[in-house]
C-alpha cells in the first residue's frame, strides 16, 4: 500500500463511539494471541512465528495507545503516532537481527506448528482487519493501526506459506525468509506513518 493512496484532512477525528469498541476488540484478539504464538513459536523453533508474536504484542500496545489518545488533539495523536511507528521500526530491525542469528545456527523448525498456529493467527487477524476497513483512511493514528493489522493478515500468510517450504524442504531458510520479509513491512510502514504524522503535526503547529 503506497504512502500517497490516502490524504485525510488534517483536523478530521475518528468516529470515537464505534471505533473505540473495534480497538478494544483488536486489542483483546491481539493480546491472546501473543501468549498463543511465543509459546507455539519457543515450542516449534520458528523465527517466523517467533516474529509473529511480538507483532501481536506490539499491535495490542498500539491499540492500547490509540484508544488513550483518541478523544485528543491532532497534535497529541501524531505523535502518539511517531511513537508506535518507532516501535514498528525497532520490530523490523529485531527480527532481522533474530533471523541473522538463527540462520548461523541452523536450527530447522517444526512445520505442522508452524501451520497450524499460523492459520489461527491468520483467522484473528482477518476478523480484525474486517473490523477497521471502514477506519482505514483517517488520520496518521487511525493509518498506523490499520497498516499494523494488514501487514499482520500478509505477515500471517507468509507463515503459512513459510510452513509448506520448510516441511517441504527440511529446512529453516523458508521461515527465514518470511521472518525478513515480515520485518521489511514493519520497517515500510513505519516510515509511511512517520511521513504522515510529521505533516500532522506541522498542520498542528501552524493552525
Amino acid at each position: 500500500m503506497s504512502a500517497h493512496c490516502c490524504h485525510p484532512t488534517p483536523s478530521q477525528r475518528p468516529p470515537a463511539a464505534g471505533y473505540r469498541r473495534i480497538l478494544w476488540i483488536a486489542l483483546l484478539v491481539n493480546l491472546g494471541m501473543f501468549f498463543v504464538e511465543i509459546a507455539s513459536g519457543v515450542k516449534a523453533g520458528s523465527v517466523s512465528l517467533l516474529a509473529d508474536s511480538l507483532d501481536f504484542l506490539g499491535d495490542a500496545a498500539n491499540y492500547g495507545i490509540s484508544l488513550f489518545v483518541l478523544g485528543m488533539g491532532l497534535a497529541s495523536r501524531a505523535r502518539a503516532s511517531l511513537f508506535k511507528a518507532l516501535c514498528m521500526l525497532l520490530f523490523g530491525i529485531g527480527v532481522l537481527s533474530m533471523a541473522g542469528w538463527r540462520a548461523l545456527s541452523g536450527e530447522v523448525p517444526e512445520a505442522i506448528t508452524m501451520g497450524l498456529i499460523g492459520s489461527l493467527a491468520l483467522a484473528a487477524n482477518v476478523l480484525v482487519a474486517v473490523l477497521l476497513f471502514g477506519y482505514r483512511e483517517g488520520d496518521s493514528n487511525m493509518r498506523s493501526v490499520w497498516l499494523c493489522t494488514r501487514n499482520d493478515a500478509l505477515g500471517n500468510l507468509a507463515v503459512l506459506l513459510a510452513a509448506f517450504g520448510v516441511f517441504g524442504t527440511g529446512t529453516a531458510w523458508p521461515d527465514l525468509l518470511v521472518a525478513t520479509i515480515m520485518a521489511s513491512l514493519a520497517i515500510s510502514a513505519a516510515v509511511q506513518v512517520m511521513r504522515q504524522a510529521r505533516t500532522e503535526l506541522h498542520s498542528a503547529h501552524a493552525a
